[in-house]
């Protein structure tokens, strides 16, 4: 008899919008903890997560209000960061994986994080997407748009959003 694959879930993971916090966001972290606690569990090996870290192009070039753009490198510099950034956010869950013995894969697309997760879930066809939601109230939901929304709507797999708890909302709720 041959082994069963393991159950494959798609985290669509992002960084704090925290200043000065260059982390996992709280909900990317929540709903990390969450997935290896009520879904994984022990059983480590009947799973491999797939970590999806979508940047979001900086439309008008000023994501730091310190920093001017005379050159093109100013330009590859910022994108080198960005990258290089992403990268220690993906690392944080592939080493935590390793540590448990969880099977995982990681990646970075840009682009609308929104738009990109759907598109990753017809592309990859995991079993299921996890993605952790801040919880905004309507009217923060107004001005602020959420991915999770979209994503339960228009993602081609079963969706779980797993929202953030009440001690870890920063003063900010729509900070992350």
């Amino acid at each position: 008899m041959a082994a069963a694959e393991p159950t494959r879930i798609l985290m669509a993971v992002n960084e704090s919008t925290i200043k000065g916090y260059p982390h996992a966001s709280i909900s990317s972290r929540g709903a990390f903890e969450w997935t290896l606690q009520k879904i994984v569990r022990s059983n480590t090996t009947g799973f491999k997560l797939l970590f999806l870290h979508v940047q979001v192009p900086d439309e008008d070039g000023f994501d730091d209000f310190d920093s001017i753009y005379a050159s093109p490198e100013d330009f590859k510099s910022m994108e080198n960061r960005d990258r290089t950034r992403g990268i220690h956010l993906l690392e944080y869950f592939v080493n935590r994986c390793h540590e448990i013995g969880v099977a995982c894969e990681a990646w970075i697309k840009r682009g609308d994080p929104k738009e990109v997760i759907c598109h990753e879930v017809r592309r990859v066809q995991p079993d299921l997407l996890v993605v952790g939601s801040r919880g905004l109230g309507p009217f923060q939901r107004v001005f602020v748009g959420t991915v999770s929304e979209f994503c339960v709507k228009h993602a081609e797999c079963p969706v779980i959003t797993i929202k953030r708890k009440a001690d870890e909302t920063p003063q900010d709720p729509v900070d992350d």
